[in-house]
């Protein structure tokens, strides 16, 4: 013997039945993550202490003397009273450095203090 329900009755159980399925598989939206605690206060790191010997030594300080002459600057450093190099920045065109030779009595033109030395590099890894 078979059962027939009326129709309005089977779609009924079947909402019922979509509402409670729903209902158990929907997820409730995770927690917001918690705020951020501020950053503690640091403090100032003291000063470093220059070596033994060479705090305050005004001998190993450079003496630069600044002169200015129709647009042309030149500045000399000196060094115990012996010159280190010159800067010449003319009117037009860029600055030059005059640095003595060993005997100190030539003058060497340089575009830039740089010594000129140049270290080899390798690649060991690329990426």
């Amino acid at each position: 013997m078979r059962m027939t329900l009326p129709r309005s009755l089977s779609c009924l159980i079947v909402a019922v039945a979509l509402v409670t399925a729903g209902a158990t598989f929907a997820q409730s939206a995770p927690p917001p993550p918690p705020a951020p605690a501020a950053p503690p206060k640091l403090e100032p790191l003291p000063e470093i202490p220059p070596p033994p010997g060479v705090a305050g030594d005004a001998e190993l300080e450079p003496q630069v003397t600044i002169k200015s002459k129709d647009g042309e600057t030149v500045e000399e450093a000196r060094v115990n009273g012996r010159l280190v190099w010159i800067k010449v920045t003319p009117r037009h065109g860029r600055p030059y450095f005059l640095v003595p030779d060993g005997g100190g009595n030539v003058y060497i033109r340089r575009d830039s203090l740089d010594t000129g030395l140049k270290v080899p590099l390798w690649v060991l890894l690329e990426f």
